[in-house]
């Protein structure tokens, strides 16, 4: 009776235990870093989002560019861009590229 109590319950914690395996990758949430363009390669881009950080990003086959400019070639300095990226990669990961017109500065308007 103890054995078969045993086997059932090694049964029910696999079962319970093979849906939050199988949903690890699925898990990984995409994050957004988004400033201006510092410099920009074939394969990297770099970004300044004005507070003193400079992150960058690594241009994959699943990487997509939109909004002003829909190519990456097309990316210039300056740009303003905003990048979805994964929190898990190592390195961080360029999935979406969207690119944005520049923010207004406070003040303009007057």
């Amino acid at each position: 009776m103890l054995r078969m109590f045993r086997s059932f319950a090694l049964i029910a914690l696999v079962l319970a235990a093979v849906p939050v395996v199988l949903a690890g990758p699925a898990l990984a949430q995409y994050r957004e870093f988004s400033g201006k363009v510092d410099k920009i390669s074939k394969k990297k881009i770099f970004v300044d989002n004005r507070m003193g950080d400079k992150v960058s990003f690594v241009r994959v086959d699943e990487t997509v560019v939109e909004g002003e400019k829909t190519e990456w070639d097309k990316i210039q300095k300056n740009d303003w861009v905003s990048i979805s990226w994964k929190f898990v990669d190592k390195p961080r990961k360029a999935y979406k590229v969207m690119v944005i017109p520049p923010p207004e500065e406070p003040g303009e308007d007057m």
